[in-house]
């Protein structure tokens, strides 16, 4: 059985745990390297970003989840994880593992108060829907979100705002939403990034 790890330094770890288990995934808390060991990925979730990563440096993590992402492991960032997956953050030095070639906005959509939802079409997501499923847009809850400004060569964009606006993206074994795909009901985020485990691990 596939077993993930959710950075669980501050944030929304708990729904993610949830969402994994629903599915059938062994589903751990991780704060400390060696809780890094024997994972088949990790989720970075949403929280405040500037304290994830200086927690993670705190806690000695930060070398040791960028080795995890250049060795291909999976590694998937939502909200702030997308933020600390990023090589460039617009207007503010903070704490970065830099290993995905994106430049982001943080809150760029403003503060709490100007959170919202939409329904944003990614047809990447079509390869694990049941049929009932395939075509439909996914309901993205974006709370103090970022928006991805740039992305690399490498990046392969899954999903854009109306406005063009980046908000989700995959470069190789390593995924990004802007939004929190683990506070709806809807898994097929979860279950893209099982397949991406899936697909690493029959990769020779």
């Amino acid at each position: 059985m596939d077993r993930i790890g959710i950075l669980a330094l501050q944030g929304a770890f708990i729904e993610h745990i949830k969402t994994l288990r629903s599915l059938g995934v062994d589903a751990v808390e991780v704060r400390l390297p060696h809780e890094l060991e024997n994972l088949s990925g990790l989720i970075i979730p949403g929280g405040e970003s500037t304290t994830v990563g200086k927690l993670a440096i705190t806690y000695g993590l930060v070398e040791p989840i960028k080795e995890m992402a250049s060795g291909g492991k999976p590694v998937w960032g939502t909200c702030a994880g997308l933020i600390f997956l990023a090589r460039r953050v617009q207007g503010i030095e903070q704490p970065l593992l830099g290993v995905m070639d994106l430049a982001v906005a943080r809150n760029a959509f403003g503060r709490q108060l100007e959170s919202f939802e939409a329904e944003i079409s990614v047809p990447a997501l079509d390869a694990v829907s049941q049929p009932d499923e395939r075509g439909r847009p996914f309901h993205a809850i974006f709370i103090r979100a970022p928006l991805i400004t740039a992305a690399g060569d490498g990046v392969s964009v899954l999903s854009r705002l109306d406005n063009g606006g980046i908000v989700a993206a995959r470069q190789g074994n390593l995924l990004v939403t802007a939004f929190h795909p683990e506070l709806t009901s809807d898994t097929r985020f979860h279950r893209y990034f099982l397949a991406m485990i899936a697909q690493g691990q029959a990769t020779p």
